[in-house]
């Protein structure tokens, strides 16, 4: 049934090759006890340490987390934010938001200029930063669940900061590309650029004003962060860069415990990502949009199921533009959004034969008769990680700066780089962000408010057993990513391997065109074509990475044309 079909196996911008899945199929990783994804080798087997160590998945993840920091600074971070959940082997689930928020001093206009229009002001310079997150939520991961001390996992990072590591060739030829935004901060450029003489593959990168930042957070916790030197040096700095994050704001920064968003797909059940994430509902929406279709007709890839998993898309995103923000402003009408009925006639609206228009889709519960009148009160640069220890601990992490290396800005003297989530906001409720991505009211600016996320962490059990974990960076490409790889795995009965490398696509409603990866055969293309769509080719749709438990075994994947890495033992 599989044969014939195309998978990834290229560079990016390179046309893939057409392969048979079952002649040419790629393992997956392995592993009968522990296991750690994640997009940068070197934290991968910082977190496999932490468990042949005999620490928790909880312990790991704060290890490669700090790791990425310092490895990986197109993304991991220090200065950003994201999301952690977490299922332990005895099946209690939680989720922690650590997402940035807007600082007290941010206003609803403050990126829109005179003339009317928003300015670039969230996406470059000091005040496109929100308060960071990331320290507090590890933080507090290891305080509610860890079990080797803090410093113990700390210490990989700051090492790594201060004795530097070997750069590869992806690592180097990123920091030099003429596109990024280290090449705007006099400190990027000392640190990341070497004030013009970029580094090479195979040198090293010390990064000595980060190791001292990470040695208070090694001795001080969280308050290591927020409080003190640190918080003092980068109120200052924004103080005289024009920047409104303060030593209050710091100070004042909580992370939000959550319940996650669980729903049921086949014999399958879901748990993922709440509000402030559009990533879990969207998933939760997907599933039963599909449900009962038959989309798995043709195979993965398939015209057939590229079209119907592109128009349960396309209506997600019209939902997410108009009701999706911070619970702790807006009321989300999540129970609305998941209810069968509803999702019944959002499929019912599924034309099997053509695409829709997306003039013709709008957000859809003022059309549906169970709706009810109610107030209502994301770079594609983002990273994320699994992992699941010997015990049956699970956790999958996405944490972000935004952008590619967030707003390029290094805080002087503390060594790491400041997000530009601010631009995740509505800057100007029904205008397109950097991604494209529409906004309303639900998602405009507001002091403490945390921004509208893609980020999609799932964990999925069978059965009560633990059976998969999986996440992706990639914009507001990610939900939709994600989302594929779990019904390649689920539906289709790839393995995961083969799973994350399948050419994925992507439609967010507005613009209206359907993103193709590089990669499947032209003849599908064509069909979709003489369907309706506007195609437009890219090089990637979200960078997924996964676990699949099978049996007593760990199975890993992670994008073979890509860098990352599947560490088990």
């Amino acid at each position: 049934m599989l044969s014939g079909l195309t998978r990834a196996g290229a560079l990016f911008g390179l046309l893939y090759p057409t392969f048979s899945l079952i002649a040419l199929a790629k393992e997956p990783v392995r592993a009968g006890h522990g296991m750690v994804v994640a997009q940068e080798p070197i934290a991968a087997e910082t977190g496999l340490r932490v468990l042949q160590q005999g620490g928790n998945a909880v312990d790991a993840a704060v290890a490669v987390g700090f790791a990425l920091s310092v490895t990986h600074p197109v993304a991991g971070n220090l200065g950003g934010g994201g999301f952690m959940l977490i299922r332990l082997a005895n099946g209690t689930t939680t989720f922690l938001d650590f997402r940035e928020c807007a600082p007290a001093a941010a206003a609803r206009d403050m990126y829109i200029g005179p003339d009317g229009n928003a300015t670039s002001d969230s996406i470059y310079g000091w005040r496109s930063a929100g308060v960071p997150g990331t320290v507090a939520g590890l933080a507090l991961a290891h305080q509610k669940f860890g079990s080797k001390p803090w410093k113990n996992l700390v210490a990989p990072a700051s090492n790594l900061a201060a004795e530097g590591f070997i750069l590869t060739e992806p690592v180097a030829a990123s920091l030099r590309d003429d596109k990024n935004p280290l090449h705007q901060d006099p400190e990027s450029q000392r640190i990341f650029l070497r004030n013009g003489k970029p580094f090479t593959a195979g040198e090293t990168l010390k990064q000595p004003e980060l190791a001292a930042t990470l040695n208070r957070v090694a001795d001080g916790g969280s308050d290591g962060f927020y409080k003190g030197e640190t918080a003092r040096l980068l109120a200052a700095a924004m103080t005289a860069h024009g920047g409104l994050i303060t030593e209050s704001d710091l100070g004042a920064y909580k992370v939000a415990e959550r319940t996650p968003l669980e729903g049921n797909y086949h014999d399958f059940h879901i748990i993922t990502a709440p509000p402030p994430s559009a990533g879990g509902i969207g998933l939760l929406q997907m599933m039963g949009m599909l449900d009962g279709t038959g989309y798995t007709s043709d195979g993965p890839d398939s015209a057939k199921a590229v079209h119907f998993e592109t128009e349960a898309m396309r209506r997600v995103y019209a939902d997410r533009s108009e009701y999706l923000g911070d619970p702790a402003f807006y009321n989300v009408p999540t129970a609305d959004l998941l209810k069968p009925a509803y999702l019944a006639w959002r499929r019912g609206t599924i034309d099997p034969l053509h695409a829709t228009s997306s003039e013709a889709v709008a957000p859809g519960l003022a059309k549906t008769a169970e709706a009810r009148l109610r107030t209502w009160h994301e770079s594609d640069q983002t990273t994320h990680f699994n992992v699941v220890d010997a015990q049956g601990n699970a956790v999958a992490v996405t944490y972000t700066l935004n952008n590619s290396y967030g707003s390029g800005i290094t805080v002087p003297k503390l060594g790491f780089l400041l997000n530009d989530e601010m631009d995740d906001f509505a800057a100007k409720p029904g205008s397109p962000n950097m991604f494209g991505l529409v906004g309303a009211d639900a998602n405009a600016i507001q002091p403490g408010k945390r921004p509208l996320s893609s980020m999609t962490p799932t964990i999925i059990t069978q059965n009560g057993t633990l059976f998969m974990v999986v996440g992706a960076p990639g914009g507001s490409r990610i939900t939709t990513g994600v989302a594929e790889v779990i019904f390649d795995v689920l539906d289709f009965k790839m393995n995961v391997q083969d799973a994350v490398d399948l050419p994925r696509f992507h439609q967010q409603w507005k613009p209206d065109f359907l993103y193709l990866q590089n990669g499947f055969r032209p003849g599908v293309a064509a069909d979709l074509t003489r369907m309706g769509y506007a195609i437009k080719p890219t090089d990637g749709v979200a960078r997924v990475e996964a676990i699949v438990v099978k049996g007593r075994m760990l199975e890993g994947g992670t994008e073979s044309r890509l860098h990352g890495k599947v560490a088990g033992y």
